[in-house]
């Protein structure tokens, strides 16, 4: 009986490794992308509007997929959230594989049906925390996270946006930043979309950091979608090719 019980758990053992070593792969991707994207009160609803398409679009863009696809494992693990005040941020879509054209249509597709999160002030530092702690539980594993910040103004709300940034990067996570300018200020705080020195200094300055960390413009809303679809290809590259070639697609 003994024996019998022997040869039935190395039976059992050895038909589940295959499934256990299959297991361990599908949860692997080449990169866990965080899409953080403001919705603060600057954000009206046409610029809303824009952005949320930009997205989606770049998402499934044919340059964005070549680009997945020539990682080492031609995926990604990405999700969308959306950010404001100091208290509000909010998963619009979790964790998903993106391995082709049709994954990339369907997370579009719930994305620009999604309603819109919230229009407070603007805490970036509670967005990049919040973005870690979805980094944190991301039931895939990849070898670089980066979360990509989009705003229009400098942190208003909450902690310290470098200390906010100082605990991702000791984390190993990198933040890219994609700056989106604004023409007119705000009458009430004109140096909030208009800092000294302009909104892209101020997010190299104190948002993005990690190593090949980087920082797009976006000279208006309508200009997003091109600027996006540049920044995510850089961020995939990045995760399958070595530096230069990341930033080769930021040209």
């Amino acid at each position: 009986m003994r024996r019998l019980l022997a040869v039935a758990f190395i039976l059992v053992a050895l038909s589940s490794a295959p499934f256990s070593h299959a297991a361990r792969a599908a949860d692997q991707v080449d990169l866990l992308l965080v899409l953080a994207a403001d919705v603060s009160r600057s954000v009206d609803t046409q610029k809303f509007q824009l952005q949320r398409e930009g997205y989606a679009a770049a998402i499934a863009n044919p340059r964005v997929l070549d680009a997945i696809r020539g990682g080492r494992l031609g995926r990604i693990g990405l999700l969308f959230m959306e950010w404001s005040g100091s208290s509000n941020q909010n998963v619009v879509i979790g964790w998903s594989v993106i391995d082709g054209p049709q994954a990339a249509r369907a997370f579009g597709d719930r994305l620009l049906e999604s309603p819109r999160s919230f229009a407070d002030r603007t805490s970036i530092s509670g967005g990049i925390d919040a973005a870690v702690a979805e980094i944190k539980h991301a039931p895939f594993s990849g070898e670089r996270q980066t979360i990509d910040v989009s705003g229009d103004g400098t942190n208003n709300s909450g902690r310290d946006v470098q200390a906010a940034r100082d605990d991702a990067l000791n984390l190993g996570i990198t933040i890219n930043g994609l700056a989106i300018l604004s023409d007119n200020p705000l009458p009430w705080n004109p140096e909030h979309t208009n800092p000294p020195g302009g909104l892209a200094k101020y997010y190299r300055d104190n948002v993005a950091g990690g190593p090949g960390s980087f920082v797009l413009e976006a000279k208006d809303f309508h200009s997003f979608g091109e600027a996006i679809i540049k920044k995510m290809i850089a961020e995939i590259a990045d995760a399958g090719t070595s530096g230069p070639t990341a930033q080769h697609a930021l040209r």
